[in-house]
């Protein structure tokens, strides 16, 4: 897609879900935004490869067109991007395979269901299936969704957690229930079946069925004022009125820190290691996000040559551009100086591939002393590059080492 292809789609100034799609109309990526027409603009500007990477990049480049679905909140969109991501599994979005350091939201299988946030590690620890009612998620952001949870308990009071309850001793209202974010499970102040409807409303905004909620709230509220329960009528009044006018626009606030593409980055770090030219080995080694991806890392026997680094360095990278079955990386981290650098990016062109590259420089005592590269990607993702390029050396050694003691 081009610029002008975008402003041919008359986004609305609203929030929603965007989907990116190929000319087949498979979807490539899934986003939520405060405002459609702002937030898919921006994809277009001329700094979309220093801000996102090769990855987001190359998305644009494909995609054919662009579809939304508006909401009437900001959290309606968080929601729903979640579910849209988590059903269709979008090529560009993170896998699920690695979001095991997410958040999700947690409804219990229990008389009185309990509503709770925990990162999916956590969750599968701690539950068996048949204590789950159901499971939302994985969401990019634990503040983020903390927000969320925070309006959602606002329009629909839920129980979480109450120690005393879980002791079996004699509960007294808990502090959430003295402030109106719980109703007063363990004090029997709410019959289950007026809580069961908080629980199916909850995971009705789960679900993006906003219109069926007025309808069920409508039809308590009737019912109740028929039997003369005014107080309990006018609480469902209030809960439509603040579901119309919900005040969560500071809920994507950094969607570019917040989204799943800080997640998927993706960090190749590439090393040589012989004696004198003998016993020459590369190793490839991955970061996704902040996580070493260990079962992704590589190791390549190179020709036995003179000490020529910038030549094995040159192999090792015709080599693995090879296997385009592997995913490209959004970062490529070297170890050396200028001319290292340099034999990266030459490769790099006769490939034609865009990758950006950085170089890590080392002193004497080969500790590093500088990053040549970019500014952007050396100021967003040092600590990761000085990580990748540690463990590369790490693992070349210690493949270096193991050729060495075969030969003894």
């Amino acid at each position: 897609m081009k610029k002008q292809d975008c402003q041919k789609l008359k986004l609305p100034e609203n929030p929603g879900v965007y989907f990116f799609r190929d000319k087949d109309k498979n979807i490539l990526y899934i986003g939520k935004a405060t405002s459609l027409k702002d937030r898919v603009a921006s994809y277009f500007n001329p700094d979309l490869m220093s801000r996102r990477g090769l990855r987001m990049a190359t998305m644009v480049t494909i995609a054919d067109n662009v579809t939304f679905q508006q909401t009437e909140s900001v959290l309606e969109a968080l929601l729903l991007e979640s579910k849209f991501i988590k059903e269709h599994q979008p090529p560009y979005n993170a896998k699920e395979k690695d979001d095991k350091s997410f958040p999700c939201v947690v409804i219990t299988k229990e008389e009185f269901p309990r509503v709770l946030v925990m990162r999916i590690r956590d969750y599968e620890k701690k539950f068996e299936k048949k204590g789950i009612l159901t499971v939302y998620g994985p969401f990019p952001s634990m503040s983020q969704l903390k927000d969320a949870m925070k309006i959602i308990r606002r329009l629909f009071p839920y129980h979480d957690r109450c120690d005393a309850c879980e002791d079996k001793k004699e509960c007294k209202p808990c502090f959430n229930a003295q402030i109106g974010l719980c109703p007063g499970v363990c004090i029997g102040a709410i019959s289950k079946v007026e809580y069961k409807g908080h629980i199916d409303n909850i995971r009705r905004l789960f679900e993006g069925k906003r219109t069926e909620i007025k309808r069920e709230l409508e039809k308590d509220m009737s019912k109740y004022a028929k039997e003369h329960e005014f107080e309990k009528a006018a609480k469902v009044r209030n809960t439509l009125y603040a579901l119309d006018h919900i005040r969560d626009t500071s809920l994507i606030k950094e969607e570019d820190v917040l989204s799943f593409k800080d997640q998927s980055f993706r960090i190749e770090a590439y090393d040589v290691a012989h004696i004198s030219g003998s016993h020459r080995v590369g190793t490839m080694v991955v970061m996704e996000g902040k996580e070493k991806a260990k079962d992704q890392y590589r190791r390549f026997k190179l020709e036995e040559k003179v000490n020529d680094d910038y030549e094995g360095l040159r192999q090792i990278l015709l080599r693995r551009f090879n296997h385009k079955e592997w995913r490209y990386p959004d970062l490529i981290v070297i170890d050396g100086g200028v001319g290292h650098k340099q034999t990266a990016d030459k490769v790099l062109a006769h490939l034609n591939l865009h990758i950006p590259t950085v170089s890590v420089v080392k002193d004497d005592r080969h500790k590093p002393k500088d990053i040549l590269g970019d500014k952007v990607h050396v100021d967003n993702h040092k600590k990761e590059i000085l990580l990748a390029n540690s463990e590369a050396h790490r693992f070349s050694i210690g493949y270096h080492r193991t050729l060495r003691n075969r030969l003894i």
